[in-house]
């Protein structure tokens, strides 16, 4: 779903509340149900029922209970992964994080919000260094570069900049994020700002691979093409991984989340299969290692 469906009128349409209401319509769709079978269990209006569906409400662990019971669903882990959404969802609507202090533009705030909630992300980035692995000196070649404006956003630099090293935060929290990467050789070879810039970058990927919680992949020229390479991705877990993923898109202009299970799922595989055809971590280290060498 594009940016621009987020908003209607004085009301927020959220990733979450999207994801899970799209879950609880395909159910209901499942039992061969109408919204106003769930509007009639619920004791709600059919408009109620939609905004539900439509992620523009949140939604309380009893109607999610009353709705499971009503579509015939009784598997503890399906409802339990529904429950821990909602909540999620609930507490994300009402909360007021450090990310509020800094201008940044809708969806990236809204991004960053659910980076802070999620447990687990695997980021795919063929074109720059994903942004919790960024430096000072790289954020800032990035936005002075004129034909980079894409990534110049609103703000003073360094107020951007503060917001972006904020965000690491999240890798070393209790309990930390857990962060899966895999970056394509030629982000590796094309650096904002010289050969001091790529020093730097080089040198504080391979520290960051040595946290426990990030994982660290290169996908080297040798392992040839992949569908991939059309553009970055990053899949969003908030419990278990798979059970209520969603995917963020980054392009040019354009930046889209995936909140359909099939499709996460989907982004979720082809992460796999790009890292299957990585460098491993230690391999990966040792390609920083020797590029900073060599620089």
């Amino acid at each position: 779903m594009s940016t621009q469906q987020m908003t209607q009128g004085n009301s927020t349409s959220s990733v979450l509340g999207r994801r899970l209401g799209g879950e609880l319509a395909k159910l209901r769709i499942a039992a061969g149900l109408t919204q106003g079978h769930a509007a009639k269990t619920l004791t709600a209006s059919t408009t109620k029922v939609a905004k539900m569906e439509g992620g523009w409400v949140s939604m309380r662990a009893p109607d999610i209970h009353a709705l499971c019971e009503l579509y015939g669903v009784r598997d503890p882990h399906v409802v339990g992964g529904l429950l821990e959404l909602a909540r999620i969802d609930r507490e994300r609507r009402k909360a007021k994080g450090w990310w509020d202090d800094y201008n940044m533009p809708g969806v990236m705030q809204e991004y960053v919000a659910l980076e802070s909630a999620a447990t687990t992300i695997m980021a795919w980035q063929p074109a720059f260094i994903p942004g919790l692995l960024q430096t000072p000196e790289y954020v800032r070649g990035l936005r002075e570069d004129p034909a980079a404006k894409v990534a110049k956003g609103p703000g003073p630099d360094e107020e951007f900049i503060a917001a972006r090293l904020a965000r690491r935060r999240r890798l070393t929290d209790e309990p930390p994020l857990s962060l899966r990467v895999v970056i394509y050789e030629a982000v590796l070879r094309n650096f904002p700002g010289g050969t001091t810039t790529a020093r730097g970058q080089l040198e504080e990927l391979a520290r960051m691979a040595d946290l426990p919680s990030v994982s660290l992949r290169i996908f080297p020229f040798s392992a040839g093409t992949h569908p991939g390479l059309v553009g970055s991705f990053n899949v969003l877990s908030f419990a278990e991984p798979g059970a209520m993923d969603v995917v963020y898109l980054e392009a040019p202009f354009i930046q889209r989340w995936v909140e359909g299970g099939e499709t996460a799922a989907d982004y979720a595989e082809l992460f796999e299969s790009i890292a299957a055809r990585s460098l491993d971590e230690r391999e990966s280290v040792s390609f920083l290692q020797q590029l900073r060498k060599r620089l």
